[in-house]
């Protein structure tokens, strides 16, 4: 007690207390025993940006948050665990990227389920973390307004870590959609069933025989034609493919015995009529009669069964491209460089729609479909040029960076693209095959004029120079060479004989392709 002097009192009776002073921590530490543990140590109060700087760190580094706390062994063991498994994955990682083969794995159902599974899992695994990194600083400890914000921005911070593993996700998804899509999940019913064997996914074939289509059906034409007809023969084994290119108006083509057209056509496809009986009539003449095929959407198997026929070779499976689904391809990719050698008109039959104008252009899709399909002031096999030039553009500019950063749009038009009886179990080996051929030698035929004559086709010259052709492929490419077959896809073949050809009676289109043009670089100058 005090009086009003301000001087202290002890009631009678008590006793006064010492009063005890704390001594500096110098005097503090002077006086501890030698040994003695420390006081405990406490860091200074995190400011609302620390908290965020601490958070962010951990989603880049997990526990650092934790040890920052003092949660020393939660942190460690975050630390070490995320250390093993990014140690793990990229020792994984060097160990298949050089090698194309590994793609394929990914390319399966389960695979692409298990990708799914996985990105949300990490996902969830690292808005888990970031939250509990974010608790462990305790923000309970800022000012209010400090714990809004961060609040807040760690919200904003778990949103930005997940979506990677979301568009990761997304992605797979969008691939199978499209997958499930565009491969049967039931094999065609013209094709015989084979046993599903992992082990063995061709059923013992040496080669496989694939018919690649490029179809013109739209919303303002009925039915389908097939005016780009190509047959790629691929040796299982090594990978060597041969491309066989035959021209949309080759005429009055055979069927083999076994098809139910050959009863209705015996010598030859609609070969009672003057100019009739193309060859990318076929499909649709198939389609529209279905009493004689034996049941409805027989177009493919008439095509196959007439292709086949004509090179002597079994075709397993085909696929259709749709030529307008291939204009929302290029317009999902950005477009196409093309350097037009001269005006291409295209529209109606006088080119009334529009000009391609010559000189280096970036095509959009509806360009680039109309530059390698129009007729206007030229000729089918022109248009062959250029229809290759569209499609080697297409390969070249393709880049895995463009796929990456287009890949919804790339996808999302490839399920409008194709058609294909390749049953859905095959997606995997057929990515396998596909890796082996970009590593392979590819060679090409095109039976064009003047060697082969579309009017009136010399049918054994056709199967002769088709069975050399895949004979060649297999030996060493300077025997191919010499033997009159390219070495490069987009090359026509040399004469594989010296042979006077017969003049044929009628020919539907002449050939003005300029005779200097041997590959892609130097005929559509990419």
């Amino acid at each position: 007690m005090s009086n009003r002097d301000g001087v202290d009192t002890v009631p009678e009776g008590k006793k006064r207390r010492p009063i005890r002073r704390t001594r500096p921590s110098a005097q503090r530490g002077a006086g501890r025993a030698k040994g003695a543990p420390a006081a405990p140590r406490f860091a200074k109060p995190l400011t609302p940006g620390a908290v965020l700087g601490w958070t962010a760190l951990s989603a880049i580094v997990p526990g650092a948050a934790h040890l920052r706390a003092g949660h020393r062994r939660t942190g460690l063991i975050l630390v070490s665990v995320y250390a093993v498994l990014l140690l793990g994955a990229l020792a994984y990682g060097l160990s298949v990227a050089g090698d194309l083969s590994n793609v394929a794995g990914l390319a399966g159902d389960g695979a692409m389920l298990a990708v799914v599974i996985g990105s949300s899992v990490l996902a969830l695994a690292w808005f888990a973390l970031l939250v509990t990194s974010y608790v462990a600083l305790g923000p309970n400890k800022l000012p209010q307004q400090g714990q809004i914000l961060t609040g807040i921005v760690v919200g904003l911070l778990c949103v930005t870590v997940m979506s990677p593993f979301a568009l990761a996700a997304n992605s797979v998804l969008t691939v199978r959609d499209a997958v499930g899509a565009i491969f049967p999940s039931e094999p065609d019913s013209d094709t015989p069933a084979v046993a599903q064997n992992p082990e063995d996914p061709w059923d013992g074939k040496e080669r496989v025989n694939f018919l690649l289509i490029g179809g013109d059906a739209a919303g303002n034409r009925t039915g389908v034609r097939t005016d780009s007809m190509n047959v790629a023969s691929v040796d299982l084994k090594t990978g060597t493919t041969v491309l066989f290119s035959l021209p949309r108006n080759l005429q009055h083509v055979r069927f083999p015995p076994s098809s139910p057209l050959h009863k209705q056509f015996p010598n030859g496809f609609m070969a009672e009529l003057p100019n009739g009986g193309l060859l990318n009539e076929v499909w649709q003449y198939a389609t529209d009669n279905p009493q004689l095929m034996g049941g409805r959407n027989k177009g493919p198997r008439a095509l196959m069964d007439a292709i086949g026929y004509t090179l002597n070779l079994k075709i397993d499976y085909y696929m259709l491209m749709n030529m307008y689904g291939f204009a929302d391809l290029v317009d999902a990719i950005g477009g196409l460089r093309i350097r037009v050698e001269q005006d291409v008109k295209w529209g109606g039959l006088y080119g009334t729609a529009g000009v391609i104008k010559a000189g280096e252009r970036k095509l959009t899709g509806e360009q680039a479909l109309w530059y390698g399909r129009s007729r206007v002031g030229s000729d089918d096999f022109s248009r062959m040029s250029r229809q290759r030039c569209v499609i080697g553009a297409f390969a070249q500019q393709a880049t895995p960076t463009v796929i990456l950063t287009r890949f919804n749009k790339i996808a999302g038009a490839a399920k409008r693209l194709a058609q294909t009886n390749i049953p859905r179990h095959l997606v995997q080996p057929l990515v396998e095959l596909a890796v082996k051929v970009k590593e392979a030698k590819i060679t090409s035929l095109q039976f064009v004029p003047p060697e082969f004559y579309s009017g009136r086709p010399d049918w054994a010259k056709i199967r002769t120079a088709t069975k050399k052709a895949i004979n060649d492929s297999l030996r060493p490419a300077r025997q191919a060479q010499t033997a009159g077959v390219s070495a490069s896809p987009s090359v026509t073949a040399s004469r594989t004989r010296t042979v006077t050809p017969q003049r044929p009676t009628q020919t539907p289109t002449r050939n003005s392709q300029r005779a200097g043009a041997k590959g892609l670089d130097e005929l559509c100058g990419l």
